[in-house]
């Protein structure tokens, strides 16, 4: 468990969004349930980049940008019944109006943000805790999501971008936030949780 983002401690309270969260003793490297999180939250990212280099190559940038549209809630909603774990992708700067960060993934992210301008790899970080909410238990994990270089035709600099793909964008999502990445930049993260 990272408990180096609860300021109160190991054992602290933390008001978050409308809920209580009580962070509860640390978790184990070792631990089957961290196991299966990382690998939940590892199949959906690498499921979607194959899809969109699929669909790249088909029919150019822009007709990838429907599959994080409509294709990519659809792995994760799959993926979510299959797995028993709530997927979701959020980021600081979403496209997507649904992948607005609640508070527990705001701090993830932020942290995220700073520990890689200390000089760690976007790749290698991830948040992992057992909370108590509402009564239960649940246990989160977050993985930071780096930009790879088939993500700059979407998310790259708005003055770099294909018109058709800002085009595209604009259409789908108004009030985009998701552009301006360069490669190793963290794009967001995916989100994931389960109710024990």
């Amino acid at each position: 468990m990272n408990t180096k983002n609860l300021p109160m401690g190991r054992f602290g309270f933390a008001l978050v969004g409308a809920a209580l969260w009580l962070s509860v003793p640390a978790l184990a490297q070792d631990d089957p349930l961290l196991t299966e999180a990382r690998k939940v939250a590892g199949a959906v990212p690498l499921k979607l980049l194959e899809v969109l280099n699929t669909q790249i190559a088909k029919g150019g940038p822009a007709s990838a940008v429907a599959v994080c549209n409509e294709k990519a809630p659809q792995m994760a909603k799959t993926a979510s019944a299959q797995t028993g774990w709530a997927i979701r992708r959020v980021s600081l700067r979403n496209r997507n109006p649904k992948a607005v960060p609640d508070a527990w993934e705001l701090a993830a992210l932020e942290d995220f943000d700073r520990r890689t301008a200390a000089g760690e790899k976007p790749a290698t970080l991830e948040k992992y805790e057992l909370v108590e909410v509402a009564g239960g238990k649940e246990y989160r994990y977050m993985k930071a999501l780096p930009t790879q270089q088939v993500c700059l035709a979407c998310h790259g600099a708005s003055a770099d971008l294909a018109p058709e793909v800002a085009a595209r964008v604009h259409a789908l999502y108004p009030a985009d936030k998701a552009t301006g990445y360069a490669v190793g930049d963290i794009r967001g993260a995916i989100t994931i949780r389960k109710p024990l």
